[in-house]
C-alpha cells in the first residue's frame, strides 16, 4: 500500500461533529512506511482530549482494518501540550451568528489580480440559476470590484432598526463597501476601523436566509480575513490562483493561513490557464478547408489541431506557465475545482457588469464556471 492510498483510507476517518474527513481539514501531518509498518502523525489543534483521542482511535481502527500492516502507530501533535502559567485571558469574542445562512463560502488569495472577484460572481449567479438562496458579499474595504462587476451604481435602503438591506440582481442578494461609498471615492483606514466594518457586514445588513453566502475576500492575510475566521463559522475557502510561479508563492500564504485556523479548504480554482482559439480555415477561394492542421507554437511544445469536415476548429493555447493550480491543490490535499481559460467574452462580461454564466454560459470559461458550480454543490449540498 503507498502513502497515496493510505491517505485516502484515510478520508474515512470524519472529524468529530463534522462531515468533512480529517484528510480535507489539514489533520494528517505525515505518513512514514517501513516494509509492514505505518507511522501517522496527525496534527489536532482541539483542546479536547476527547475528541483528540477519537481521531487516534479512528485512525488505527481504519489502518488495523485494512490488513496491511502489522504494526500501526499513531502520534497527536498540536492542541494541548503542556504550556507554562499565563496571565488570565482576555473574555473571548463573541461569534458572528448567521443562523439562517446554511453555507458561508470564502473565495481568497494571498494575491490580488488573479480573479477571485470574477470567480465569486460567477459562482454565486450559478448557484442561484441553480434554485438556490445565495447572497454575495464583496468584503475588499479598499478596493470593492462587485459594483462594476454586477453592472450596479445604487445605494441599499436602511431598515427602521437601521439595518441595511441587500442589493438584489440576477437572483442573488448583493453588499458591497462600493455601494456605501462609490467606487470614485478612496479609503483611507486602519485595522480597527476595517474590522468593524467587516463586523457589521454581517451583523447589520438583513441577509434573511440563504443557502449560500458567497464572500469575496480583499488580497492578503490581514484584518479582514483575521476577523472573519476569528468571528464566523465559515463552510469553507475556496483558493484562486493563476499558474505562475510569483503568484503561486503568495498564494500559499493564504492557503496556509486557513489551514491554522482551522478552516476547511474545498479547493483551489486556476484562472487564466491557458488561451482558447477557435475560428474556421479557408482557402484563398474563401471556401472552408476540413482536415486542415493548425499549428500553435506554446509554452512546452507546439500544439496542433485537425479542422472538422466544414474548416471550424478550437486549440487551447498555453500562453503563459501552466499547472500552478494542480501543484497547488496537491500540496494542499484539496480538488482542483477546474481550470478558467483566458477569455475575451469574460473580460467583456465583467466589464459590461453581466457575469459570463449569464452572458455566454456555452463559451469556454463558461462551461468552466458550471462545472465549479457542480463541484460546489457536491461538496457543500445546498
Amino acid at each position: 500500500m503507498t502513502i497515496d492510498e493510505i491517505r485516502d483510507l484515510l478520508k474515512e476517518v470524519k472529524y468529530p461533529g463534522f462531515s468533512r474527513d480529517i484528510v480535507s481539514f489539514g489533520v494528517v501531518k505525515d505518513i512514514s512506511l517501513d516494509k509492514d509498518k505505518v507511522e501517522v502523525d496527525l496534527n489536532v489543534t482541539s483542546p479536547s482530549e476527547e475528541t483528540r483521542g477519537e481521531i487516534k482511535s479512528q485512525v488505527e481502527a481504519v489502518l488495523t482494518k485494512s490488513g496491511g500492516f502489522s504494526t500501526v502507530e499513531v502520534t497527536l501533535s498540536g492542541g494541548s501540550q503542556a504550556s507554562p502559567p499565563q496571565k488570565p485571558a482576555a473574555a473571548p469574542v463573541p461569534a458572528i451568528s448567521l443562523s439562517d445562512v446554511k453555507h458561508t463560502i470564502a473565495v481568497a488569495s494571498g494575491k490580488g489580480g488573479v480573479g477571485k472577484s470574477t470567480v465569486a460572481v460567477n459562482l454565486a449567479v450559478g448557484l442561484a440559476q441553480k434554485g438556490h438562496k445565495v447572497g454575495l458579499l464583496d468584503l475588499d474595504i479598499y478596493g470593492p470590484s462587485l459594483p462594476v462587476i454586477m453592472g450596479v451604481n445604487e445605494r441599499p435602503m436602511m431598515t427602521q432598526e437601521r439595518k441595511l438591506v441587500p442589493l438584489e440582481k440576477h437572483g442573488l442578494k448583493l453588499m458591497s463597501f462600493g455601494f456605501l461609498t462609490g467606487n470614485d471615492t478612496p479609503i483611507i483606514w486602519r485595522g480597527p476601523m476595517v474590522s468593524r466594518m467587516t463586523e457589521q457586514f454581517f451583523t447589520d445588513v438583513t441577509w434573511g436566509e440563504l443557502d449560500y453566502l458567497i464572500m469575496d475576500l480583499p488580497p492578503g492575510t490581514g484584518d479582514i480575513q483575521l476577523t472573519l475566521t476569528q468571528r464566523l463559522r465559515l463552510a469553507g475557502a475556496i483558493i484562486v490562483t493563476t499558474p505562475q510561479d510569483l503568484a503561486i508563492s503568495d498564494v500559499r500564504k493564504g492557503a496556509d493561513m486557513f489551514g491554522k485556523v482551522n478552516t476547511p479548504l474545498l479547493g483551489v480554482v486556476e484562472n487564466m490557464s491557458g488561451y482558447v482559439l477557435s475560428g474556421v480555415v479557408r482557402g484563398s477561394d474563401n471556401q472552408p478547408i476540413s482536415n486542415a492542421t493548425i499549428s500553435i507554437p506554446g509554452m512546452d511544445k507546439t500544439k496542433e489541431v485537425k479542422s472538422s469536415d466544414d474548416g471550424q476548429f478550437t486549440l487551447e493555447v498555453d500562453l503563459f506557465k501552466r499547472g500552478g493550480g494542480h501543484e497547488e491543490s496537491n500540496r494542499l490535499h484539496v480538488p482542483l475545482l477546474c481550470e478558467i481559460p483566458i477569455s475575451l467574452e469574460l473580460m467583456e462580461s465583467c466589464d459590461e457588469g453581466i457575469p459570463l454564466i449569464i452572458k455566454d454560459p456555452d463559451s469556454p470559461a463558461g462551461r468552466v464556471f458550471a462545472q465549479l458550480v457542480e463541484k460546489v454543490e457536491e461538496i457543500l449540498p445546498g
